[in-house]
């Protein structure tokens, strides 16, 4: 195989789809493969696709048409949860050149190389022949990537769990993703441990479902006692748990907060605090769940802050049941907000409700929570002036150095003399909050 081959890759989308383009970056690197940017002229270009949302499927569409812009010989592949799920609509497009599912996205490396190797591409070029997916539900066992090395700055992400087999009445990832499977244990702690003799600070566990991990091993819920072993690896400064359902919030998972390397944040997938909408999305909570397990969990944990996930102008939902998930949220307070407006998936139930809430009122309601989740979040900013917290710093410019503290709040730190002398890049420090911001938290030092 030629060394010079070239080599773009896109993701869109969680940052489980993240992980995996690492994964498969790190796999054409090894086979000699150059990566460039994105806008570069290329041979090969992977464009890693969402389907979250119908804003998710449209980003993903124009990445591929500027990938063929880019080079039009160069061959443009398409994976991830869109070209799981929409791959006819995808075949129509003349940009594209081969479609590859979830299924066998662990695998492109091997497609690419009998490209390489049997000129399969200009054999197959104007056929039909373009489509490679399986029925994703047919897969039982996780699809192990191998240490994918999906690193920010100072932290690195590991994933551990795929799928779900929750099938919300608006979701279309169990169709993208399939049901819920688990990584082996020994190959998490494996990484675990690699990352911690590479010299990171912090990881973060994510997974598409991650509360669900263990269960199609054992027959029982097992995220717990891998978190536990992670944590008593005691190789990691930092330990953060990814986005979690609520109704996984249990007396024994607010235990593990006792260990210190446990960070004191949560990233919350509500959706919905009306309990009308809540059945109507299938969800296993309501509202008194919600505000029960998370009022508890910031009782018992000094710092705990949460971020969470919130669908608004699902169908049916009313000026009243709107208010009823501001209300709440507002109750609790969250740090941060990911504010979606609600879209039709194919194959969902949510697809064929009636009652459709107009766009306009969907965006009055996107704003009305954004403009709700910028004065919570100024708020408990506020609240931290005159204290100290610990803070991650990942980046630094002509001015200031840049972190997360152990809650997840941003803070730049003030840039002196003595300061800018002290190599602090991937160095915890204890830094007191002076001034609160729009955005983040700073400090003087």
């Amino acid at each position: 195989m030629s060394s010079c081959k070239k080599v773009a890759l896109y993701t869109l989308g969680c940052k489980v789809n993240q992980y995996e383009t690492e994964s498969i970056k790190n796999q054409m690197i090894r086979s000699g493969f150059e990566i460039v940017d994105f806008e570069e002229k290329a041979d090969y270009y992977i464009v890693n696709t969402c389907t979250v949302t119908n804003i998710a499927d449209r980003k993903s569409r124009n990445m591929l048409r500027r990938a063929k812009r880019a080079n039009k010989d160069g061959i443009v592949i398409v994976t991830g949860c869109y070209a799981q799920t929409n791959s006819e609509d995808l075949s129509k497009m003349d940009e594209i050149d081969y479609i590859i599912g979830n299924t066998d996205k662990k695998n492109i490396i091997n497609f690419i190389q009998d490209i390489e190797e049997t000129e399969l591409f200009s054999e197959s070029k104007n056929n039909k022949n373009k489509i490679k997916l399986n029925n994703v539900f047919l897969y039982k066992d996780y699809d192990e990537y191998g240490i994918a090395d999906f690193r920010e700055m100072c932290r690195v992400y590991i994933k551990i769990q795929d799928g779900c087999n929750n099938f919300c009445s608006y979701c279309k990832i169990p169709f993208a993703r399939g049901k819920s499977r688990s990584r082996n244990k020994e190959n998490i702690l494996e990484e675990v441990k690699k990352i911690g003799e590479e010299g990171f600070k912090e990881i973060i566990i994510i997974g598409i479902n991650l509360g669900t991990y263990g269960e199609d091993i054992t027959g029982k819920e097992e995220f717990n006692n891998i978190m536990r072993e992670i944590l008593d690896k005691k190789c990691i400064e930092r330990v953060r748990v990814g986005s979690f359902y609520p109704d996984k919030i249990t007396d024994e998972f607010a235990e593990l907060f006792s260990d210190k390397n446990l960070m004191p944040h949560l990233h919350i997938s509500l959706q919905s605090c009306d309990d009308k909408i809540l059945k109507k999305m299938k969800r296993k909570y309501d509202s008194s769940l919600i505000e029960e397990k998370l009022v508890k969990l910031r009782e018992k944990v000094p710092l705990m802050e949460f971020t969470g996930d919130i669908i608004v102008g699902f169908p049916g939902e009313t000026d009243e049941m709107f208010q009823n998930t501001y209300n709440l949220i507002e109750k609790i307070g969250f740090s941060g907000l990911h504010i979606f407006p609600y879209s039709d998936r194919e194959n969902t139930e949510a697809a064929n409700f009636i009652e459709k809430v107009p766009g306009k009122i969907k965006r009055e309601r996107v704003t009305l929570l954004e403009q709700l989740r910028d004065k919570m979040g100024y708020q408990i900013r506020k609240k931290y002036i005159g204290t100290e917290l610990n803070v991650l710093i990942d980046e630094e410019d002509s001015e200031y150095y840049y972190g997360y503290s152990e809650n997840y709040l941003r803070v730049k730190l003030k840039k002196t003399n003595k300061i800018s002398q002290t190599k602090i890049l991937n160095k915890i420090k204890k830094l007191k909050i002076n001034l609160a911001e729009k955005e983040m938290l700073m400090s003087n030092g």
